[in-house]
């Protein structure tokens, strides 16, 4: 099967990107990799009237430094975070997590923007990017908007994007030197999406203790004020979470989510 017929779009700059997914209206849609949305199209899963192409605007292939913090731009690629060729604020954690996304292809042309806005559940830049309390930059026609990752991702494949609105960029802030992540995840094999997601990040020169539980049935479940759970990270602890993150009756599920984290805090100590 192939895509239906479609227009397509290629904006000089964000504000012109606003415009055309306005006046598309519900048939308009965003593309930059494309490794979610042309899966989609063949499969006529989605049928859009228009295609704006976002690859070609420089503010969105960008990342900038302040003091404080990284800003990545959306179309930013895995591969260009994992070979090191954008700025990493977290010291080598996002390097870890971007080299462990699907395989090197996917890697190339796949980016933080279109995983984060197609929110799947399983994906991982969803649940890191929660721990790390990222905040993403919106652009639609009231303007621009920032909203903390983990209100951004809603739900299954659901964001709080609004008609005509794009997600441009995501801000990362630096960890400290004593900072410490880990990062755990079940996959059947290697590169495929996974069935279980822990993470685990002890900051404690910016008071930040906090564990994600992703690859559940809606957005990553956070845990804010994970201290307990860091210092003593046992099967009761982390089966807890699994059970407040909505895991359900599946015992299976409930045990690799748990042991999922558990592996998680244990790597804080590696």
């Amino acid at each position: 099967m192939k895509a239906t017929a479609f227009g397509y779009a290629r904006p000089r700059d964000v504000s012109e990107a606003v415009t055309l997914l306005a006046e598309g209206g519900e048939g308009a849609k965003p593309a930059a990799g494309t490794q979610s949305l042309g899966p989609m199209l063949n499969l006529r899963l989605v049928q859009p009237t228009l295609l704006v192409d976002l690859r070609h605007i420089d503010e969105l292939g960008a990342a900038t430094e302040t003091p404080d913090a990284v800003t990545f731009g959306a179309c930013v690629t895995h591969a260009s975070i994992e070979d090191g060729r954008v700025p990493d604020p977290t010291r080598g954690f996002m390097r870890e997590i971007a080299s462990n996304i699907a395989y090197r292809a996917v890697r190339n042309r796949g980016t933080i923007g279109g995983s984060l806005a197609h929110a799947d559940p399983a994906a991982d830049w969803p649940s890191a990017l929660v721990l790390l309390s990222a905040v993403a930059i919106v652009a639609g026609p009231g303007g621009r908007r920032e909203i903390p990752v983990e209100r951004f991702v809603t739900g299954l494949f659901e964001t709080t994007l609004k008609a005509g609105e794009i997600l441009v960029a995501v801000r990362v802030p630096r960890l400290s030197a004593r900072a410490r992540c880990g990062y755990w995840k079940f996959c059947r094999k290697m590169g495929e999406f996974p069935q279980a997601i822990g993470g685990a990040l002890d900051d404690p020169e910016r008071g930040a203790a906090r564990a994600v539980m992703g690859a559940v049935r809606g957005a990553p479940y956070v845990v804010a004020d994970a201290r307990a759970l860091l210092h003593k990270p046992d099967d009761a602890a982390c089966g807890a979470v699994a059970d407040a993150a909505g895991i359900g009756d599946d015992v299976y599920a409930r045990q690799l989510h748990a042991v999922a984290l558990k592996r998680a805090v244990n790597r804080l100590t590696q």
